[in-house]
């Protein structure tokens, strides 16, 4: 499986972005933004980054001043009703998402504090488009017609604020891209991320096994991989339950599962 992977990321970078063996779907995400450089520098790096480089994804920040009218190219104004700050007008905005070419199975997605919470799940969702528009938000809002109108998700990445979009247009981006197949080294990692089963993950070591007096657990340097694989998933449901009690009561646990958190219970109750 390794070496399918060498081959296929070694054919994407010397090639036109095909193989022979494995044509990846391509994923082409659009971002409409005040400041594309922000956008530009922050997918330019790292797994995201090789993932462009590879022909994985296409990635494109759009200018919204471009697609303003007048001299000044405005792109905001003051509320109907009145308020502080300003509001980002509607006009630019459709025409940036036209200019975009959407079809009618393209996500147009628009970040504000009002939308959906993002999950791991809606990062999975979201990897299986073709193509994915990010209206990035800033000042008090965008008018609402926006919202009503013409995006199909609203999407928020958490209870606070920000100054723009542009942040969580760039989480969306690095958790969706490393999910497709070929931008990660090992692909069998990805099943290992917290949130991939519903837990949070399991503690992670590395060299030197002792540290200014503390140990790495003695059961991931015993070379039993069974045990090895009962302590992590052991860690993961205690983390979960004592870290995030709300995806805990949400998880599928299996009997295995229930079985390892009786074990956990009597430990404390014995402590």
């Amino acid at each position: 499986m390794r070496k399918f992977w060498r081959e296929l990321r070694r054919s994407v970078a010397l090639g036109s972005g095909r193989t022979s063996r494995y044509n990846p779907p391509v994923l082409r995400i659009d971002v409409i933004t005040l400041f594309p450089e922000v956008i530009e520098a922050g997918v330019s790096y790292s797994i995201v980054g090789r993932a462009r480089e590879w022909g994985l994804v296409q990635i494109r920040a759009l200018q919204l001043r471009d697609f303003a009218e007048g001299k000044h190219k405005k792109t905001d104004d003051e509320p109907y009703g009145g308020g502080a700050g300003l509001v980002l007008k509607p006009e630019p905005i459709f025409k940036a998402v036209e200019a975009c070419q959407p079809t009618p199975d393209t996500r147009i997605i628009l970040l504000e504090p009002q939308g959906r919470l993002y999950t791991q799940s809606l990062a999975h969702e979201l990897a299986e488009q073709a193509h994915l528009i990010l209206i990035c938000g800033h000042y008090e809002g965008v008018d609402a017609r926006v919202r009503e109108h013409l995006a199909t998700d609203v999407i928020s990445i958490g209870d606070y604020v920000l100054t723009g979009g542009e942040l969580p247009a760039l989480i969306i981006i690095d958790s969706v891209v490393r999910l497709l197949p070929g931008a990660i080294h090992s692909p069998e990692s990805l099943g290992q991320d917290s949130f991939a089963d519903g837990l949070l993950g399991y503690p992670q070591y590395t060299r030197p096994e002792v540290f200014r007096g503390l140990r790495v657990p003695s059961v991931l340097l015993s070379g039993n991989h069974g045990a090895i694989a009962r302590w992590r998933r052991l860690q993961q449901l205690r983390l979960t339950r004592t870290l995030r009690p709300d995806l805990f009561a949400k998880a599928c646990l299996t009997q295995e599962d229930v079985a390892l958190l009786r074990e956990l219970n009597a430990d404390t109750t014995e402590r």
